[in-house]
């Protein structure tokens, strides 16, 4: 595990979750259930958070971040924070689905799933090099056939941060960027927006 101290949080369900990590070290978690609010909750969360371990902003070597798949706002809200976060301190944020969080420790080849709405899951196979595939969605009794679902070991922060942590030095990476298996609920407006004069 590489050296640093890595912010990792996750809006992507119904709650607002932190930790920091050193190592395999965690020096503070928070998760909290939450249906909405995640926007204002997040920025005091990690505050809180930095302020609990005796840590500032500047000591950070890398941001982790959820980047679902999951709530189409929840994920949005994490991403634009982790990436306004990196510019800012000048660091890396890095991008960790759902379902990579999920599988973090398990023995290989496993299955991961994850609740989703509608009596659905989210799900993705994980080999001996990890992933080849994306995650995707559909009822727990339609799933292909395939390696044991296995059940996470860690909080999904807390292995958001780890895995950040691990990937920040590779060449190359990637902004993170939201996952998302559906279009959003919400439509957008019929309405003209307003014209700009000049």
């Amino acid at each position: 595990m590489a050296d640093g101290l890595s912010l990792g949080f996750d809006t992507s369900a119904a709650h607002c979750a932190a930790a920091l990590v050193s190592g395999t070290r965690i020096l503070a978690a928070r998760h909290e259930e939450m249906t909405k609010g995640q926007a204002e909750r997040l920025f005091p969360l990690l505050a809180e958070l930095l302020a609990e371990a005796g840590v500032d902003w500047r000591d950070l070597s890398v941001v982790g971040v959820g980047t679902g798949p999951g709530n189409f706002t929840g994920v949005r809200i994490a991403v634009a924070a982790a990436r306004g976060l990196a510019l800012s301190l000048r660091i890396p944020a890095v991008g960790v689905s759902a379902t990579e969080a999920a599988a973090l420790d398990l023995p290989r080849p496993c299955r991961v799933a994850l609740p989703a709405r509608a009596g659905e899951v989210i799900w993705q196979d994980f080999g001996p090099r990890d992933a080849a595939d994306r995650p995707a969605q559909g009822p727990l009794h339609m799933l292909p056939p395939g390696p044991p679902i296995l059940l996470q070991r860690h909080p999904p922060a807390v292995a958001i941060a780890r895995i950040a942590l691990a990937r920040r030095d590779q060449p190359g990476l990637p902004r993170p960027a939201p996952i998302y298996l559906r279009p959003a609920d919400a439509a957008p407006a019929r309405d003209r927006g307003p014209v700009i004069l000049a």
